[in-house]
């Protein structure tokens, strides 16, 4: 399924760049990566939701095709700005949410913001302190700390994912090179504002989203990665605890990357899942896919 390359203009003049599978009168997906992805990382899942679903990918501000912006700007009530703009240009109702880390919490804040537009919610290995502390919120303020802005080839910053992500499988690794780096005076560079990025994430409080988690109002599903760092078992039991409308499940040999390191098991269980909702949340409402 071939993806069509868009853009749209939020409500500062920011030129934001999001990516569209299948036709308009399929059940609205909408996709978030995580904190240095970019849209295209979402392919594998909006093939296997297939002709039901219409997927809609965002490059988030600062990453893929999207314009860069400042640092101070990279952080949730600004990223859900621009979801929000991007729900209003696409003329959505009701529609499902997806997303991972990052785009996860962003997800979560747009719920918690505007209750009862989502006919489900899908979170990928996030959850209330993951950013905050633990092992996986180190490892992520190391990463940014020492992630060099260039690489003297393709070879090089191959090498680096190799490193970085020993999880990640052959698609993904290639996807992260073809996507999130290109060719540049100095050797290879990153495509998202990695400088920016990283000044936000080591220097801006992350949200809490305990209040987003308690105010969910539709089918929700947790996943994390069996051998996560960033998202805990004793987490996944309180969200449970926190709120009826969720659901968890971990999908084994993955890590904080589910997507990436067990795509396929990932895409089987988001599909059934939003299979299963959206179906049920369509045929009580009496409104049409």
């Amino acid at each position: 399924m071939l993806a069509q390359s868009l853009f749209f203009n939020n409500r500062s003049g920011l030129r934001l760049h999001y990516l569209r599978w299948g036709e308009p009168d399929g059940i609205p997906v909408l996709l978030l990566h995580g904190l240095r992805a970019y849209a295209q990382t979402w392919e594998a899942l909006a093939a296997a939701l297939g002709p039901g679903y219409c997927c809609y990918a965002l490059d988030q501000r600062g990453r893929g095709l999207s314009d860069w912006a400042e640092w101070s700007s990279y952080r949730t009530e600004v990223y859900v700005d621009d979801l929000e703009d991007l729900v209003a240009h696409l003329g959505f109702g009701r529609f499902v949410l997806v997303g991972h880390s990052l785009g996860g919490a962003n997800a979560l804040e747009y719920a918690r913001r505007n209750p009862g537009r989502l006919l489900a919610l899908v979170i990928e290995d996030i959850g209330p302190g993951s950013s905050s502390s633990g092992d996986g919120a180190e490892r992520i303020r190391r990463e940014m700390r020492e992630t060099p802005l260039w690489f003297a080839d393709w070879a090089e910053a191959e090498a680096f994912w190799r490193t970085s992500r020993p999880g990640l499988s052959a698609e993904a690794l290639v996807s992260r090179l073809a996507h999130s780096m290109q060719a540049g005076e100095q050797g290879v560079t990153w495509r998202h504002d990695q400088q920016g990025i990283a000044e936000a994430r080591l220097n801006i409080e992350p949200t809490d989203l305990w209040p987003a988690v308690r105010a969910i109002d539709c089918p929700t599903l947790f996943i994390r990665g069996g051998r996560s760092d960033f998202l805990s078992p004793a987490t996944l039991a309180a969200l449970r605890e926190a709120n009826s409308n969720i659901a968890t499940a971990e999908i084994v040999n993955a890590s904080h990357y589910v997507h990436d390191d067990q795509g396929a098991a990932f895409n089987r269980l988001v599909t059934g899942y939003l299979d299963e909702q959206t179906g049920r949340q369509l045929q009580e409402s009496g409104e049409k896919a």
